[in-house]
């Protein structure tokens, strides 16, 4: 159960002292004041393998004496919600129905390239070569870079060039032995050393990280590293707060098998990510849902995929109410590039460059709005970078770069040291959001 800040605040308090962590507290220059950050926070959901965008948020039907390019148009049609247009192919209905007015989705995305490894740092950095954060990196070096777990990356592109730590949180009882080592967690009442002990213990690893940080002669680097060390064990608002808010074993999420060869944690990603945002501890998030490389059984395997991911966003953001957390949000889901429109001689679809991305933001002023145009047969078209209307002599096919460019701007990470070092200096400005 999520307890009010106050009541947790002081719950934490008496969790460091009973843990043996009071000590920390004394290292010149921390303390446990600390501003609070209300910004938003930021995730990123990367369908790894390349999504039938056509099947999703830019839906083709067939064209007579062309190859099929969808076999649900044989007896279905394209279907609307708002503004947006979707096919009715896995469960899209529940999804688009429910959550139209809050999503911008860009369609003829060219990712200019059919490779696999290409397409992933191409759409997550924005360069199609490696040398570029991802934006989740980015946003959490420009707002809050000391958080304990500033950026979570649960899989896929989490490259940082160095300017955020990145975490990984896999394995919950490994984090709660690390902030509670005194408490087994398979029997919360036996400790493994009398408390006095382990006070004792803690002092001595106090001393030695304080003289850790005091050494003048110590690499900057290290410096750094032992205190944000201390920092991310003795803080309220740190790896305590969080290993707080984590559910026992039977309430997390489990994974969820999708395919003989899918197992999906996707909820749990979404439960942990979200949890960390709530504790106060990161900002920004990679979460990733691999197996979307239909080459073959595409209509047998992607419906299963889909209906997981669209499942767990609906699940994301009715959790987020409940945290307290849904009016902070933005989610960005992307993929490596589309799929063929046409079946292969296996019923399944290849590597094609075009492919979309979709922005969700709870009553955000950009919703119910699609932008990018692709051709009957998902080919991507020249548009006006200002008016998003079809420009076949002087218009720019969207790219990747042009996606992050304006993500930038609109999470207000452009103009900021860091991301000069990083700038699309040379692309131009797509109004996607208004």
């Amino acid at each position: 159960m999520i307890q009010p800040a106050g009541a947790r605040r002081a719950f934490l308090q008496k969790l460091l002292v009973a843990g043996g962590m009071t000590c920390l507290q004394a290292v010149p220059g921390l303390s446990f004041a600390q501003t609070a950050y209300t910004g938003k926070l930021l995730l990123t959901l990367q369908l790894d393998g390349g999504v039938d965008v056509t099947s999703f948020c830019d839906p083709k039907a067939n064209i007579p004496g062309e190859k099929e390019i969808n076999r649900w148009a044989r007896t279905d049609q394209i279907r609307t919600a708002g503004n947006l247009r979707y096919a009715p192919y896995a469960r899209n209905s529940a999804f688009f129905d429910k959550y139209y007015r809050h999503m911008l989705v860009i369609n003829g995305i060219d990712a200019q390239t059919n490779s696999h490894s290409v397409g992933v740092i191409h759409n997550w950095s924005g360069r199609n070569s490696e040398g570029f954060p991802s934006l989740t990196a980015l946003f959490a070096a420009v707002k809050q870079p000391e958080m304990p777990m500033a950026y979570l990356n649960f899989g896929g592109f989490g490259a940082t060039q160095g300017i955020v730590r990145s975490t990984r949180v896999q394995n919950t009882r490994a984090l709660r032995d690390l902030v509670l080592p005194n408490t087994p967690h398979w029997n919360n009442s036996q400790k493994f050393l009398p408390q006095s002990d382990l006070d004792r213990v803690m002092a001595l690893h106090a001393k030695q990280m304080q003289r850790g940080v005091a050494n003048t002669a110590a690499v900057g680097g290290n410096t750094l590293n032992r205190q944000l060390y201390i920092d991310a064990l003795s803080k309220v608002d740190s790896l305590a707060a969080f290993a707080a808010y984590i559910p026992a074993e039977d309430k997390l999420q489990k994974e969820r098998v999708l395919t003989t060869n899918i197992i999906s944690s996707l909820h749990q990603q979404v439960q942990l990510a979200l949890l960390a945002f709530k504790a106060g501890v990161s900002v920004s998030a990679d979460l990733f849902e691999r197996g979307f490389d239909t080459h073959a059984k595409h209509d047998t395997d992607h419906p299963l995929l889909l209906g997981n991911a669209t499942d767990a966003i609906d699940y994301l953001w009715t959790y987020a109410e409940e945290l307290g957390l849904a009016n902070r949000l933005v989610l960005v889901i992307g993929t490596d590039f589309g799929r063929t429109p046409y079946f292969n001689a296996s019923n399944g679809k290849d590597h094609w460059p075009i492919g979309s991305t979709v922005v969700m933001e709870k009553n955000a002023a950009f919703g119910n709005r699609v932008a990018g145009l692709t051709d009957e047969g998902h080919n991507a078209l020249k548009l006006n970078t200002t008016t998003l209307k079809e420009d076949k002599v002087n218009g720019v096919l969207i790219r990747p770069a042009h996606v992050h460019k304006a993500l930038r701007q609109y999470l207000g990470l452009e103009n900021a040291d860091i991301t000069r070092n990083f700038a699309f200096s040379t692309t131009e400005s797509f109004k996607f959001f208004g």
